[in-house]
């Protein structure tokens, strides 16, 4: 089963970020171009929350709130789930499940190392069944 490190030895490191006080509108033309569903907030280059498509959704367009005029900081999910470089892909499956999350940060030694998405973690889980699969086909043909 694949790990966190590998899966980001193969997407890379790059994590978007935005500031708190940076205007909703902002952070969403930024998400836009550079076509993520998330963005990181980040603080003096502390992580302080997660911005995502879900939360521009339900908290400014569902409140009437005006994205131009509404912070990063006033919609941005606060309690941010983590997880390390050695955590397995299964793992953060049940921990994106369990909590409803699409988008995981990455920290190793409490720094900001990469993120992983639903995406990231259905295509590792794809890509290890259908290795398994092949090894028992082998197998089962008695072939190596």
């Amino acid at each position: 089963m694949k790990t966190v490190r590998q899966v980001l030895a193969g997407k890379g490191h790059a994590v978007h970020t935005i500031g708190p006080e940076t205007p909703v509108f902002e952070a969403l033309q930024n998400m836009a171009g550079e076509d993520v569903g998330a963005l990181v907030v980040v603080e003096s280059g502390e992580l302080i929350g997660l911005l995502s498509e879900r939360d521009y959704a339900r908290k400014v367009i569902l409140q009437g709130k005006s994205s131009r005029d509404t912070p990063v900081r006033d919609i941005m999910s606060r309690r941010v789930l983590c997880v390390s470089y050695d955590q397995r892909m299964d793992s953060c499956m049940a921990l994106m499940t369990e909590n409803r999350v699409r988008h995981l940060p990455v920290l190793e030694n409490e720094r900001l190392a990469g993120l992983i998405s639903i995406g990231d973690v259905v295509k590792a889980i794809i890509e290890d069944q259908q290795f398994t699969i092949e090894q028992l086909e082998h197998y089962i043909r008695g072939t190596h």
